[in-house]
């Protein structure tokens, strides 16, 4: 046990030095780079949403370095297509013969940013289905193992933006978090002013911490956290009470809810609530872990009817209400 506890606290230590470095780049945001972080420690791609210029870009990079993955940047606009994504076969003369050759897109990196995700057609999104889900990329029959760890942090502009494409129901199931950015207040704006129009010598740059080999180690620990029966059914009943056709649905969710949470939203709220958990230095998951990740977890995976748009209420609000109903049906 004692060799166990010095294995999660030097996790521990590492992913919280990680969270340093990343702050000397990224002013604020504390809890978006926390929850990027518990993405990537449970093996899960990233939705930000935000208006342009609040430093999505620099949190990947910054990320990367960090955390030492090979990065890539694809800038999603309504003319591309799903090989500039993935790569293409081309045909190649050597020694006097043709042969084909398949030549690797941007996607073949570790953490790869797809910037403004929601402005290419449905088509090219749709290329990274198989990437998110199974690390693969297929083309000509011929399957290639992307590098490992992988993961896509995607951006997109909010859905009311124009040239805007809705990203489909298949794919937002395949990103673990969507992460609302807010916009910064005035001292935080000050410090980014400062930040990014003064000199910055080696000492204030962000370090190198982890490792990909880092990385697995420490997903390994994170799946070897119990969670208590009571605590499981507590998240089986949030994913549950998303869903208006069960014959016991919250009237909140009968009213403004279409479409109820996927079994990869209660998947979700586990892997991510255990990674919170050792975060917070405890070796079990508590209910307020659950809570800590279940808007993020689920906000993208409800649909919501007209009646919800009409009474302006979001995603967030419903969920809000639904953590409190199952906080009171099994009287927390």
């Amino acid at each position: 046990m004692n060799d166990l506890s010095n294995e999660y606290q030097t996790a521990v230590t590492k992913v919280q030095q990680c969270r340093r470095e990343i702050g000397k780049a990224i002013i604020g945001q504390r809890e978006i780079v926390e929850q990027v972080l518990l993405a990537i420690l449970c093996d899960g791609n990233v939705l930000l949403e935000s208006v342009p210029g609040l430093g999505k870009t620099e949190l990947a990079k910054t990320i990367s370095h960090v955390l030492k993955l090979s990065f890539s940047r694809i800038q999603f606009t309504p003319d591309l297509m799903p090989s500039d994504i993935t790569g293409t076969t081309m045909i190649v003369k050597k020694d006097g013969e043709n042969h084909f050759s398949f030549e690797k897109g941007p996607i073949f990196a570790n953490l790869v940013l797809a910037d403004e995700i929601n402005r290419a057609t449905p088509k090219t999104q749709a290329a990274l289905l198989e990437a998110m889900q199974e690390k693969t990329v297929t083309s000509t029959h011929t399957t290639y193992q992307l590098p490992l760890p992988f993961m896509v942090l995607a951006t997109q502009n909010p859905i009311e933006s124009e040239g805007t494409y809705p990203l489909p129901e298949a794919q937002l199931d395949r990103f673990i978090f969507k992460l609302l950015v807010p916009f910064p207040n005035k001292k935080e704006l000050k410090d980014i002013v400062n930040l990014t129009l003064s000199f910055q010598d080696d000492l204030t740059k962000p370090t190198t911490i982890l490792s990909a080999e880092d990385i697995f180690d420490i997903r390994s620990l994170i799946m070897e956290l119990p969670v208590s029966d009571i605590v499981m059914d507590y998240a089986m009943q949030l994913v549950l009470n998303t869903h208006p056709e069960l014959p016991n649905a919250p009237e909140i969710t009968r009213n403004y809810v279409t479409l109820g949470a996927s079994p990869r939203g209660a998947q979700a709220i586990i892997r991510t609530a255990k990674a919170r958990a050792m975060l917070e230095h405890r070796f079990n998951v508590s209910f307020d872990d659950i809570d800590y990740v279940a808007l993020p977890a689920l906000r993208h995976r409800i649909s919501l009817n007209f009646e919800a748009i009409q009474d302006e209420l979001s995603a967030d609000d419903i969920l809000i209400k639904l953590i409190q109903v199952t906080h009171d049906s099994i009287n927390i």
